[in-house]
This record gives structure tokens, sequence and C-alpha cells, in this order.
């Protein structure tokens, strides 16, 4: 099995994180792993298989440096694995039977890879093309989840060529909001690029910011109030209806200094944790984990999926987004949640790898 790491996005350190717990997690009498490492450039590199190697040092990410072998799929239609050493010829590693793509943010998790591999007819775990799109494009994900009657919050797209010609226009929209806001990348995740707006002198400079990752950018009402509450969700292994986890709460530690749950909070200084189970009522805890299914439903998803929601004082839930591949370190909030609902974390890389070993590529 080949589990795919690091990648183009912003996101790539996090990739490199989560790949080496997975790594340490999977079963080496029941799977032979082959690590790839993407590099930032791009490059597809045979890398270690040693979990230390993408372990986090002194609040620095691990990257994939792309000066190891090159490696490459052998063409269209073929699973095998070819490894590029220079100066010797070619070598084949031989097929892959799964892969794991732990891919986050564009050029990953967007579809792209995923694509790839239906074209080269490699079973792969997680989301298809469309869905993984759809899922990385806060955009679009919206206007599936409204299709659906899923409640969310107030929001806006602002493509460039809008606030190129009419800025004026823009800021309009946006104060028709009502402060305070959040900007965001319409594709990225790990709270990269995203700025909290309290007024409109802020407006410009959080736009600039969130275009630096993104052309298209999201403009969302804050959730005053709200609680950030979580879900994970599984394909079945027997089929029906998704498998839903006890939610979560993302709590933020008040001595942090952090406002909100932002990449250092998440990743660097521990600022925020998830809370498992979330304190909530079981009415609430129920209604959760139906929207979350319904989420994973409405966007076609398969294999894995975190729903996160907002749940405000008068009881009102609406959702915020979904995440195909979600942060999957033994920390991370989707792996937390499904072992306080009875499934360890490597069972749950197991429960993946299977299913994505029982499914063909192709139309389904």
């Amino acid at each position: 099995m080949a589990v795919v790491f690091g990648g183009r996005s912003s996101e790539h350190g996090v990739s490199c994180v989560t790949a080496g717990e997975v790594i340490r997690a999977i079963d080496p009498e029941r799977y032979e792993v082959v690590p790839i490492g993407i590099s930032p450039e791009g490059r597809w590199v045979l890398e270690s298989a040693s979990p230390d190697r993408y372990a986090i040092n002194g609040g620095s990410l691990p990257m994939v440096d792309g000066v190891r072998a090159e490696v490459a799929l052998a063409g269209s239609g073929s699973s095998e694995l070819v490894v590029h050493e220079p100066g010797e010829v070619p070598r084949t590693l031989g097929e892959v039977d799964v892969a794991l793509p732990l891919l986050h943010g564009p050029w990953g998790e967007d579809g792209t890879i995923q694509g790839l591999f239906e074209m080269a007819g490699v079973r792969y775990v997680g989301a298809g093309v469309l869905a993984s799109a759809v899922g990385m494009d806060k955009h679009y994900m919206k206007v599936v989840f409204a299709a659906a009657g899923l409640p969310m919050l107030p929001h806006a797209v602002i493509r460039q060529r809008e606030w190129d010609d009419d800025p004026a226009a823009v800021r309009e929209t946006v104060a028709s909001m009502g402060y305070p806001v959040f900007v965001k990348p319409a594709r990225a995740g790990s709270s990269i690029g995203i700025s909290r707006v309290s007024d409109s002198g802020e407006l410009d400079r959080a736009i600039k910011t969130a275009q630096e990752h993104d052309p298209k950018v999201l403009v969302e009402a804050a959730a005053i109030g709200a609680r950030e509450i979580e879900c994970g969700v599984l394909q079945s292994l027997e089929g029906g209806r998704p498998l839903t986890s006890v939610p979560g709460e993302i709590v933020l530690d008040p001595a942090s200094g952090h406002t909100w749950y932002d990449f250092e909070a998440k990743y660097i200084d521990g600022g925020g944790r998830a809370d498992v189970p979330a304190d909530i009522p079981e009415d609430v805890a129920a209604r959760i984990r139906d929207a979350a299914a319904r989420a994973f439903e409405a966007v076609g998803c398969e294999g894995l999926a975190r729903v996160d929601f907002f749940y405000f004082p008068d009881g009102r839930l609406v959702v915020n987004e979904i995440n195909t591949m979600p942060g999957f370190t033994p920390t991370s909030g989707f792996p937390m949640m499904w072992a306080a609902s009875g499934m360890d974390y490597p069972r749950l890389v197991d429960h993946l790898l299977q299913l994505a070993l029982r499914r063909g590529t192709g139309l389904r």
C-alpha cells in the first residue's frame, strides 16, 4: 500500500505529521507500506518509513525535501510503482493494492490526486473526485448544503474579478452581513489565510491575506456566542447509512491569548483542545449526528469526513463545513471522537483501508 503525503499546498507540514502517525498505526504484519512524499515543488519521492521522521520539532513542521529517489506510477491504467535513482536503471516496486492519500488542501484533497488514481485504476481511501472537490471548495460546499436543507451562517463569495472591478460594492456586501466576520480562502484548510475582521478598516488587508492562498475568497458572519462542535463520519463496511461518532467540542485555553481556533492554536502552541465527548444534551448530540450524516451524503462522500458545527445558546445549530481528509494524528479531533465511540486509532486506519480494498475505481 502507498501512503501519499506532503503536497504543494500550504498544509504540506500538517500532512507530513498526519502521515507519520498513520504509518505508526499500520499493522506491518498485514500491510506493506510504501511512503511516497510529494515535495512543495511537486516532486514524488520515495520517503522514509520511520514515523519519527515526521514529528513536529521545536514548533517547526516536517516537510518532504524532494531530494530522494523519484517514484511514479508506471503510466495511465497501470498501478505499478517505478523508482528512478539518479544514474541507475529504473526499478519496479510492484503493484499498488491501495493508496492512502493523506494530503490536505489543494492539489490533493480537492479531487486532483483522486482523479489520478481513478485513471490509473488504483483503489484509494476516502472521497472520490467530485466529493473531494466540493468538500475543498467552501463556496460550492455551501451551495450543496443549501440544496440539502442544511442550515448555515450568512456568507458571501468574493472572486478576484469582483474585487478588482468594484471593491466598494464588495465592502458594502460584507457590511450588510454585520461585523465581525471571518475572511477565508475558499479552497484551503487548517485555518491558513483566515482572518477575523472586527470592522471595515480591517477588511481590505484580510481579503489580501486570503488571496495569497486562493483568488476566490469566502466571507462568513461570525458565530457570536456559539460553541464549536464537530462530529466524525465513517462509511460502513456493511453499506447503508453512514456511521457517526460521539461529538466533540473545540475549546480555547483562555490563557493562550487566542480569540479563535487559528493555525497556531491547532498545531503549534496547544492553545486549543478537543473535549471528547462534548458536554451537550443527548438530544443535541443526536441532532448533530443526524446532520453530519446528511452532510456526508449530500456531497456524495465516501470513506471518512469530519463535519463541523456551531451550536448557539438558544439551541440553534448550523453547519460550518465538511472536511473530507480531517486531521488524523492521535490527538486530532477525528480519531479522538472515534476512540470515544469504541474504535481506537489502529482499528480506525484498518477500517478505512478495508473500505478502499472493497471498493473499485470508476463509476459507482
